[in-house]
């Protein structure tokens, strides 16, 4: 194989229609192999044969696109100094952008010895590591590009690639579970009828099966142990693992973009499946385990852990932070995704210790005009000191709202709380994103996410059921806050179940008409049940699968109805808080609340932990001002909540808030109707049926 100097830019392995050029960081590395294998695996080496910084690299002239690949690296073996330098172990480009194979799990994968864990293992790892590939970047995107839906008009769907198509019968054996499924007409169809404007991918960087959980027979479901940021994971791939996958996800985007559907990455950068001082070399470990890692300062032989999973990536090093930033502009511009979700983002703001908002990963995405530009959703927190920073992100940063879910939560299972909590996360958490400038579409709402119980369980069990885990049911959150009134899992009892089904739409209802941009789990809005597990990171299986077959129509029926019906009136997405005060003289507010009494709640009321029940008035009257200052103009609505057991009746509000009023939606009936239901005026009272909602919209031609 001969080898020419070559370029150090861009890292990683670039063909060129001719050959190849490779260029890989290693800072205190003493020299670079690069490994080639042939269709029979046999191994070609050869030294990299220029230095430019920290940078080693050469060009191939003969080396092309299907290429398996790896590197061999020399320099110190110190543990206790951060270094872990070993020839011997084959590695991963950490810009490798396809990965063929799987690890299998043998001591020769580690740095050490199982039965002497102080000395260095020399046992060549080749044999059951992955490989790099060397890719085709050609792609024909035709007109395809970035589709730039405004954050207050979307909608996402969080999915898992596999679980959503695993078991879909109208799609054929090969596709299922695989980008393929996810690009089939008949999954974008649902996508479409359901009316969701963004699906967001749990990971799809290529990740790794915890040896520790191969060894019960069970997988890293979620992939939340990735260990290639530039590669798309190869066992959603139908056609390959030669490159091949990178087609097949391009083309999965391809077909979302061209049904009007975003594709938002869940991207996790805050640590990689390498692990701790007991974790295997794979990759970063041992082309500089100082640059890449957060190691401890006063005793680097062990591993800063902000995440609970051995390791944290060093955001402090310049070439760490490259590489990150590297993958999310190669994700815009070569794969056309729409947006990121950041798995456990406050680990990627912290400095030395403390979070910090202005750390260098901020500033940088702030600065970049491809990153810059596209949805940013943080998850914000993480498991170290002073991790929940709930609000605390830059201003161009949405975030996963958890106060939301968790007061939602509170109030439609009867836990007391303030119910002047509930009507913030209503109405998009002012009190989180208002100070620094941001809009309602700052708050992530959810209720349900892949991390705990469905929609459809969260009715149906009291307490956790994650036998299947092999951790004696002792992992997950440790109960449910008694939500379904005793009778727990499947049952024929018509009571029970018309009670689960009313809860189950006064929740997405919550979800779907709140301020702010909804997020449903997938399969929710079809009863998805995952048997009461509510962490199946480990369940690649029918546990987590969805159940096609035993969809509930009626739900999915209506969930859609629901989400029309917020795409139909701004007065559910605004782009401003609500100010509470009136609106170009016409006397009345832009927001108000009522007792079910009629009554507009006063500041002692706001602070009653036992309220269940409250009614909100939205002005949809010069509503606000569009973007090229248009006036907006809704309908007015007024939303009935009753969140207790048994029914209440409201008194429609004085006639000043409006003389007629149609009801258009009721949960306990399950029924969407523009057309209108029943109309009812001031005085007058309406029964709301117990953990349920009403809409009333007010009727223009009375006014």
């Amino acid at each position: 194989m001969r080898v020419w100097p070559g370029e150090a830019y861009p890292l990683g392995a670039t063909y060129d229609g001719i050959g190849t050029n490779f260029a890989v960081f290693s800072e205190t590395g003493s020299q670079v192999e690069l490994c080639v294998f042939d269709d029979d695996g046999n191994e070609e080496r050869v030294n990299l044969p220029e230095r430019t910084g920290s940078v080693w690299h050469g060009y191939a002239p003969d080396v092309g696109t299907g290429t398996r690949y790896g590197y061999r690296v020399q320099g110190p073996y110190e543990p206790s100094q951060g270094q872990r330098f070993n020839p011997n172990k084959l590695l991963l480009d950490p810009y490798a952008k396809a990965i063929e194979g799987e690890v299998q799990w043998n001591e020769a994968v580690f740095n050490y010895h199982f039965d002497d864990p102080e000395a260095r293992n020399d046992l060549d790892s080749a044999p059951y590591v992955p490989r790099s590939v060397v890719v085709n970047p050609f792609f024909d995107w035709s007109n395809d590009q970035l589709l730039r839906h405004p954050l207050s008009d979307t909608v996402i769907y969080e999915v898992h690639v596999k679980g959503a198509t695993a078991r879909h019968p109208g799609i054929e054996p090969e596709l299922r579970g695989t980008y393929g499924g996810i690009a089939h007409p008949a999954f974008v169809e649902h996508l479409t009828k359901l009316g969701v404007t963004a699906v967001e991918l749990m990971p799809v960087h290529h990740f790794i099966h915890d040896s520790h959980l191969v060894d019960q027979g069970l997988r890293n479901y979620w992939g939340y142990n990735s260990i290639g940021y530039l590669a798309p994971h190869n066992g959603y791939a139908e056609r390959g693992q030669r490159g091949e996958q990178v087609q097949d996800f391009k083309q999965m985007v391809k077909a979302l973009h061209a049904a009007n559907l975003e594709v938002i990455l869940d991207v996790v950068y805050n640590h990689t499946a390498e692990g701790n001082h007991m974790g295997p070399m794979l990759s970063m470990k041992g082309l500089d385990n100082q640059a890449y890692y957060r190691l401890v300062p006063d005793d680097p032989k062990y591993y800063m852990d902000y995440t609970g999973t051995g390791n944290t990536l060093n955001m402090r090093n310049p070439h760490a932070l490259q590489l990150v930033m590297d993958s999310l502009r190669y994700w815009v511009s070569e794969m056309h995704v729409d947006g990121f979700r950041f798995d456990l983002a406050s680990t990627l703001a912290r400095g030395l210790h403390e979070v910090d908002r202005l750390s260098a990963f901020f500033d940088l995405i702030q600065q970049d005009p491809v990153i810059g530009q596209v949805k940013l959703i943080a998850e914000p927190w993480d498991v170290g000191e002073g991790g929940y920073q709930v609000g605390n992100f830059p201003a161009q940063w949405a975030e996963w709202n958890g106060k939301y879910r968790d007061t939602v939560r509170d109030h439609w299972v009867g836990t007391d709380h303030r119910i002047g909590e509930f009507a913030y996360r209503l109405t998009g958490s002012s009190d989180l994103y208002e100070s620094d400038g941001r809009s309602p579409h700052a708050s992530i709402n959810f209720i349900t996410a892949h991390d705990g119980f469905t929609v459809r369980d969260l009715v149906s069990y009291n307490e956790k059921h994650n036998e299947a885990n092999g951790e004696g049911n002792n992992d997950g959150e440790s109960h449910n806050r008694s939500w379904n009134g005793g009778v727990e899992g499947p049952t024929d009892d018509p009571g029970v179940l018309e009670n689960r089904a009313r809860r189950q739409r006064s929740l997405l209802t919550t979800l779907l008409l709140s301020q702010g941009v909804p997020m449903l789990l997938g399969g929710d809005e079809m009863g998805r049940t995952q048997q009461g597990n509510n962490n199946a990171y480990c369940q690649d299986n029918e546990i987590s699968w969805f159940d096609w077959e035993n969809s509930d129509e009626a739900l999915l029926q209506f969930t859609s109805s629901v989400i029309a019906f917020r795409r139909a009136h701004k007065a559910f997405r605004r782009r401003g808080f609500f100010q509470g005060r009136p609106i170009h003289g016409v006397g009345i507010t832009d927001l108000a609340w009522f007792t079910p009494a009629g009554t507009e709640y006063d500041e002692e009321q706001w602070n009653d932990v036992h309220a269940k029940s409250l009614a909100v008035f939205l002005n949809g009257t010069d509503l606000e001002i569009g973007p090229r200052g248009e006036s907006v103009e809704d309908d007015s609505f007024l939303l009935l909540i009753n969140a207790y057991s048994e029914p209440i009746g409201f008194t429609i509000p004085p006639e000043v808030w409006g003389k007629a009023w149609t009801t258009v939606l009721d949960t306990a009936a399950g029924i969407v109707d523009e057309g209108g239901i029943a109309t009812t005026k001031p005085g007058e009272t309406v029964q709301v049926e117990s953990r349920s909602i009403a809409v009333l919209r007010r009727d223009a031609a009375e006014e």
